[in-house]
């Protein structure tokens, strides 16, 4: 029997796009993919676990109407200005697939911009950030201009860079688009910059993504983008039903009435960070970027035969192959990975020296 030809009857689009591959390379320590080295609640903890599992024959809460409610008030906003998704990459698919393309976004950035723009099918547009990894607001505003792109994603902290965007060239971004432009808040939580939650008000076609993954949270994947009520109202009509699982829901809820422990937690990281950044910047050859995240970014010569020599020693950083030359980036962990981390670093730069 002849092989069914699954490829030719796959879309043109698809064809030419290559999957997404979380790698899971066994590490006693795990510094890659931007967890926190922290989980804020125990099952103990959830108070609403024992209707949860009396519960399992049921749908989960269609609207997340408590998550939501509590939300809203920890935010200072409106219910009708929520959505939830499994995850921001959910919120992601269902903005591009409300709205269509052309979509832009910076390069490099968050990936799941330009893989969910191709998987939809849309026409979408990189344009590179400049040499202090800030956006080319030129080339942005004149892409605006001749392109006119329904959607423009914006990371900022940014994913894998980890600084701020310039907080006057996004402002003049929204001001000069007539279409929807989405502040990617993941790793707001880290910065020292307020984010754009309190500009929504003055500008109708900003939208926020914001997620719990980041601050101890990443196994529930749940996410929410805060925008004006219409623009919700819109996303809500392709958004699945149930999107959002019982138990996923019920430790939301617990993370958000623990809100100080997990203030802990970030204080904890990013005290971390400043270190690990201090001792980045000590080792020869090492040259660290600021960052206003939970990872750091740094250069080095021969990134990708030091990745290999870091995983066997047992400590799982992130190649960042072509997307950025000779660079590796780090999640900051607890104090006792990140010292394992940097003695590993130092000697395996040390033997590469003397070689």
């Amino acid at each position: 029997m002849d092989e069914f030809p699954f490829y030719e009857l796959t879309r043109k689009n698809i064809q030419s796009l290559e999957a997404y591959i979380a790698k899971d390379i066994p590490c006693r320590i795990k510094l890659d993919a931007n967890e926190s080295p922290y989980c804020p609640i125990s099952i103990d903890s959830i108070s609403s676990m024992k209707e949860f599992f009396l519960s399992l024959n049921r749908y989960p809460d269609p609207e997340a109407k408590e998550l939501k409610k509590l939300l809203s008030k920890n935010l200072n906003i409106a219910p009708e200005n929520l959505l939830l998704g499994n995850g921001s990459d959910e919120i992601i698919c269902y903005l591009i697939t409300t709205f269509g393309g052309p979509i832009l976004y910076p390069s490099p950035t968050f990936v799941m911009y330009a893989i969910a723009s191709q998987a939809s099918g849309q026409k979408h547009r990189a344009i590179p950030l400049d040499e202090h990894f800030d956006l080319d607001i030129d080339k942005i505003l004149k892409t605006i201009k001749k392109e006119k792109p329904k959607l423009i994603f914006l990371s900022s902290p940014n994913n894998p860079t980890g600084n701020c965007f310039s907080t006057e060239k996004i402002l003049k971004i929204i001001e000069s688009s007539k279409n929807i432009v989405v502040i990617d808040e993941a790793y707001q939580p880290f910065s020292s910059k307020r984010g754009f939650l309190p500009l929504l008000k003055d500008y109708p076609n900003l939208a926020i993504l914001r997620t719990f993954s980041k601050i101890g949270l990443a196994a529930i994947r749940t996410g929410f983008l805060i925008g004006h009520e219409n623009l919700i109202r819109e996303v809500n009509k392709v958004r699945l039903p149930y999107n959002i699982g019982s138990l996923p829901q019920a430790i939301a809820i617990e993370a958000i009435r623990n809100k100080k422990v997990i203030s802990e937690h970030i204080k904890a990281i990013i005290k971390e960070r400043e270190r690990l950044f201090k001792e980045l910047s000590l080792l020869e050859g090492v040259k660290p970027f600021p960052s206003e995240a939970n990872f750091i970014l740094f250069k080095v010569k021969d990134a990708e035969n030091i990745h290999k020599k870091l995983i066997e020693k047992g400590i799982l950083v992130r190649y960042m192959g072509n997307a950025l030359k000779d660079s590796l980036r780090v999640t900051v962990g607890t104090p006792e990975e990140n010292n394992a981390f940097i003695d590993s670093l130092k000697d395996i730069i040390d033997k590469l020296k003397n070689k």
